[in-house]
């Protein structure tokens, strides 16, 4: 079973090792590049503003004692929105479970937060990523998200209503 750990801005160090090593995994799947985080961008400030986002919720997993995954939750500039960011589980971990705690996880805090609706943005066509957040009740939007770094792409969006109850 995944451990999750909740990161502040001193945590900085293991959410660098997480974030480097899914960037340079799977390219696909984020609006970063690993150069960007490299670097002149590989700064110890950069890393501690990154998990000091007001109001944010940083996470790791952790299976078998090591690093499994990482997923963020953050407020919007939309009063009630909350935005899943970050989320990437690493590939001996996928298929255990790692990427549902992660989720789980992040909806329970929006949720406590008040929040009325989950937002996340997913790249077009990374079917498994798709499947894990409809398997929490997530819809897609039909809403196109960010420009993918290859200038071409878009994510698309999806989103949860939240029950507070």
């Amino acid at each position: 079973m995944a451990e999750i750990r909740v990161l502040t801005p001193d945590d900085w160090k293991a959410w660098r090792e997480v974030r480097l090593g899914a960037l340079a995994e799977a390219p696909y799947a984020f609006g970063a590049r690993l150069s960007d985080w490299q670097g002149n961008g590989d700064r110890e400030e950069r890393w501690r503003n990154r998990l000091a986002i007001p109001g944010s919720h940083n996470l790791i997993a952790e299976f078998d004692g090591r690093p499994a995954g990482m997923v963020s939750g953050v407020p919007t500039p939309t009063a009630g929105t909350l935005e899943l960011i970050s989320m990437w589980v690493h590939p001996a971990a996928r298929g255990r479970g790692v990427g549902d705690t992660l989720v789980s996880s992040v909806v329970r805090w929006a949720q406590k937060s008040g929040g009325d609706q989950l937002r996340l943005a997913v790249t077009h066509g990374n079917e498994a990523a798709v499947g894990l957040y409809r398997r929490h009740g997530f819809v897609t939007t039909g809403e196109l998200g960010d420009l993918m770094p290859d200038g071409v792409h878009r994510e698309q969006v999806m989103v949860r209503n939240l029950d507070r109850s």
